[in-house]
């Protein structure tokens, strides 16, 4: 039997779907990640179903590395627990050497069962790029050690403690990750095939790389998005979060597009950290025979529609990349239909050959990448928290908020989410038929089951029609 597939699987934190110069945004450079559009498949239409919390990449990644729907993780995504097959504990069952380097928001029994090894280990959501509380790969599994430390050192000796045991000071997480990707491809046993995971903080704020990368873009020759706005007109139920307060109010159009380049600037960064991985594996001889996955957990607003963060069901924030390479992935390709990340791992399975674990729920992408004409889904069920729900069809969105509020929009004639037809008599019929189908699919993810479902559906099943 021929050795199966290596595995390459690079996980970037809040990049949203329209962050790569190759697919359509020319104000961004990413060279390497326009490489590899250019020899795999990209799936343009790929989302996440949203979070059941503020902190939307702790399901995001829990959905990722179960395969689960939003409403059958374990809590928020705290942990995955151990009748849930993590992806890499069911690559490592058939004979994969994993190994797993940068951000875990999954707690450290998951990750110890997915990896037999790896380094610069980061448990937790977000913290300082250029000072990363970071561990060293621990056989046990448990990850005990602490560092001390003086948060308010001029006004108080009063110490706390970091969930780490070292600290590389002033090594950019970037690069801090990346190198430690390097290292396993150097060293790694070539007689087995490899899953190495490489999941980055970037481009989460604070938003800070390295010089080089920041002066490649000035914030005054940065668009504003055309559906920016000075404030969110609805309640989202998460306009005060701390995202939300990244950014003055009302939003002040410079500041945004300082924002913007930052964002930009990390991601150029991120693009050359994942260069340097691909030539290695290059120069290794082991390029040919491994699969690629670039994708990213949740995307982010960055001043449209008046909102900062990922706390909304909106195509920026819940749209992210997804690309495929490798042996038997078609070069150059785009698929149009709709897939959620949860399906990479699924898709990774059937790629390489291993049996999908039955508590996988999500859709492998096989299909759809070897036919361009398949299509798996014809909607997608959105949520946030208690306070948001929403169904995405082909054509149109509608938005339903704990508040009351309504929104329905035709994503054909307006991409960018800028006009609510919801009010309009003409598309009374057309409201009724997606509020009917966001009901059954509440129903079909056993929305109201979870904690934050019940208490969105206690506020608005009646006007819903949903009892």
């Amino acid at each position: 039997m021929a050795q199966r597939p290596n595995i390459l699987l690079f996980f970037t934190d809040d990049q949203r779907f329209d962050t790569i110069r190759a697919l359509g945004n020319d104000q961004i450079l990413t060279p390497h990640l326009d490489a590899l559009v250019a020899r795999g498949t990209a799936f343009t239409h790929n989302f996440i179903p949203g979070g059941t919390c503020g902190a939307v990449c702790m399901p995001s990644r829990a959905m990722l590395h179960s395969g689960r729907t939003l409403f059958h993780l374990d809590r928020e995504g705290q942990g995955i627990p151990p009748e849930h097959i993590t992806l890499g504990e069911c690559l490592r069952q058939a004979g994969y050497e994993t190994y797993g380097t940068g951000k875990w928001h999954n707690g450290t029994a998951a990750f110890a069962r997915s990896f037999g090894a790896g380094d610069e280990i980061f448990f937790g959501g977000m913290d300082d790029h250029w000072n990363v509380p970071a561990y060293h790969y621990d056989p046990s599994g448990r990850y005990e050690q602490v560092c001390p430390y003086t948060p308010d050192p001029f006004q108080s000796n009063a110490l706390k403690y970091r969930r780490c045991d070292h600290i590389s000071a002033g090594r950019h997480s970037t690069d801090l990750f990346a190198d430690s990707a390097l290292r396993f491809l150097a060293s790694h046993d070539p007689t087995r095939p490899f899953f190495l995971y490489v999941s980055l903080m970037a481009p989460h704020d604070p938003r800070t790389m390295p010089e080089q990368y920041r002066k490649l873009y000035e914030p005054e020759h940065i668009a504003l998005p055309a559906n920016f706005l000075p404030e969110h007109p609805i309640d989202t139920g998460a306009l005060r979060v701390r995202d939300e307060m990244l950014a003055t109010f009302p939003r002040d159009p410079a500041e945004i597009r300082r924002h913007i380049a930052e964002y930009y600037a990390m991601i150029s960064h991120l693009d050359d950290a994942f260069g340097r991985i691909m030539a290695a594996l290059q120069a290794r001889g082991e390029l040919d025979n491994t699969i690629v996955v670039f994708a990213g957990d949740n995307g982010l607003a960055l001043g449209q529609h008046g909102l900062m963060g990922k706390q909304n069901v909106y195509e920026h924030s819940v749209r992210v990349p997804l690309i495929f390479a490798g042996p038997g992935i078609a070069a150059g390709e785009r698929r149009g239909g709709f897939s959620y990340l949860l399906d990479v791992y699924p898709t990774l399975c059937d790629l390489a050959g291993v049996p999908v674990p039955a508590s996988v729920e999500g859709h492998s992408l096989l299909p759809m990448l070897r036919d361009s004409r398949v299509s798996l889904r014809d909607s997608l069920y959105l949520a946030y928290a208690n306070s948001i729900r929403g169904l995405r069809t082909c054509s149109h969105k509608i938005i339903e908020y704990a508040c009351g509020a309504t929104q329905l929009f035709d994503l054909v004639a307006d991409p960018l989410e800028r006009e609510n037809l919801a009010a309009l008599p003409e598309h009374a019929a057309l409201l009724g038929e997606l509020r009917a189908q966001l009901c059954a699919q509440a129903d079909a993810w056993d929305d109201a089951k979870h904690p934050v479902g019940k208490a969105f559906w206690t506020r608005r099943q009646d006007d819903l029609g949903r009892k």
